[in-house]
């Protein structure tokens, strides 16, 4: 049965904490997300080695952060935990590595410099959900990291997991869903939330990009939801997987109120998913 949805009320600004009914997050300012989104440079092996430094730096390191050896890849994926108060999980995730042409900072470091920054404006607040912030390797060459991930989840994880959040290709242009590919209840939460924060979300459909790492967690049937950027215009610029993926396609504007959109996004769904379990008796 699908599960009713909780209603919040949220107030909120970006740079601060101003929320009712329980809903907090704390988000990194548009400088420090900016700076972290300027550490792209390197090989895919560099790429993986800044984002664990970044999540370090944002307070996850010790046992709270790990790299999973990954069948098929050379490289792992990255993955941070942030404890929560009940074993259900929600998952943040974002690949790190991209094709030689261009910088691929579009595709993907757009997404995975996002979650040292998003695990930071929740780490201040105690959390219903435990999250789970994985930095996937290999996307690129057929979602590798994030199907490595998804077959070893036991079935009691898998049943666990309330949601899957996935980033890919952020800051061409103002947060975009990928509806067709998102859990309805998901997307419905987030379009509620860019309402209550004004902060603009569309839907956008990609079907002529390809796929990306929530599928695999689809294939589990893992409620998930996809954010991207991609509109006609910028997918007709043919900037994915060219020379043409530079920083400098992306509008920073954009890019920081996506970030402030995911993170309210996750603390509102771990509330409200909590108090659907309480109510529910689940």
């Amino acid at each position: 049965m699908k599960r009713a949805l909780a209603f919040l009320v949220l107030l909120i600004s970006c740079h601060g904490v101003s929320w009712a009914e329980n809903v907090y997050y704390n988000a990194a300012s548009q400088d420090t997300v900016e700076s972290r989104l300027k550490r792209y440079a390197g090989k895919n092996s560099e790429r993986e080695a800044t984002l664990k430094q970044m999540f370090a730096e944002a307070g996850c390191d010790g046992e709270h952060v790990s790299e999973q050896p990954v069948k098929g890849s050379k490289l792992p994926n990255v993955i941070c935990v942030l404890p929560g108060a009940s074993d259900k999980v929600i998952i943040v995730g974002a690949h790190f590595d991209h094709v030689s042409e261009g910088s691929g900072v579009v595709d993907n470091w757009s997404g995975a410099s996002l979650l040292p920054s998003l695990y930071q404006a929740l780490k201040d607040q105690p959390r219903k959900h435990t999250f789970i912030f994985i930095g996937f390797t290999d996307e690129e060459k057929g979602e590798v990291g994030s199907h490595f991930y998804v077959q070893k989840m036991t079935a009691a994880q898998v049943a666990a997991t309330d949601a899957m959040v996935n980033m890919d290709t952020l800051g061409l242009a103002p947060t975009e869903i990928w509806i067709s590919h998102s859990d309805k209840e998901l997307t419905h939460m987030l379009a509620k939330v860019a309402k209550a924060t004004n902060l603009p979300v569309t839907g956008m459909d990609v079907e002529q990009v390809g796929s990306t790492d929530s599928e695999q967690f689809a294939k589990r049937n893992i409620p998930h939801v996809t954010v991207h950027s991609l509109t006609q215009e910028t997918w007709n610029e043919n900037i994915l997987h060219t020379q043409k993926d530079q920083i400098s396609r992306i509008n920073l504007g954009d890019y920081y109120q996506s970030y402030c959109l995911v993170a309210a996004y996750l603390a509102y769904i771990d509330e409200a998913y909590a108090k659907t379990a309480t109510t529910s008796g689940k």
